[in-house]
């Protein structure tokens, strides 16, 4: 695939460029673009959170080789992550995270079974894009993971998020 393009680095996460009239008018004007959206692994019982480019398209190494279903029997004894969709938007002073969004996951290696809702996914994933936080439904050790892994990875980004955010992962 000659025209793809590769992902580019900024602020700390992969941005994937996604520009759906791409020079030429026409077809694919009006499309999502999925710029400035990037997926975060969280691992619950580790407390380790990474960006995974490869979630974007449900391909992260967690997901990898892994039979996914919506019956949480199936993947019992499994792993605890939350997929987690960061927004990045700018304002004036400059770039922040504008929508986080939380999905749960359980991977049970072992048996190569997982346990997601496919549509919750997507669906946090457009609720992030369009600058929404819901993140109330996390653990709160997982919150404050992610509201660590955020600040380190980007002091100034954190910074100029909004109140609602450091609330919502009670760092404030």
């Amino acid at each position: 695939m000659a025209n793809e393009e590769k992902p580019k680095q900024k602020m700390g996460f992969t941005i994937i460029k996604n520009d759906p009239t791409d020079g030429h008018k026409g077809f694919g004007i009006g499309s999502l673009s999925l710029e400035n959206v990037s997926p975060v692994i969280l691992d619950v019982e580790e407390g380790t959170a990474s960006v995974e480019i490869g979630a974007m398209h449900a391909r992260s190494d967690v997901e990898r080789g892994i039979k996914f279903t919506t019956d949480r029997a199936d993947s019992e004894g499994g792993k605890p992550y939350w997929l987690i969709w960061v927004t990045i938007d700018h304002k004036e002073d400059g770039p922040y995270y504008a929508g986080i969004t939380a999905c749960e996951m359980v991977v049970n290696r072992e048996k190569r079974r997982g346990y997601k809702i496919l549509a919750d996914h997507v669906n946090k994933m457009d609720k992030s894009m369009k600058r929404h936080i819901i993140v109330e439904h996390m653990d709160t050790p997982s919150k404050k993971v992610l509201a660590t892994f955020l600040e380190q990875l980007n002091p100034d980004l954190w910074e100029r998020s909004s109140e609602q955010l450091r609330q919502d992962l009670f760092v404030e």
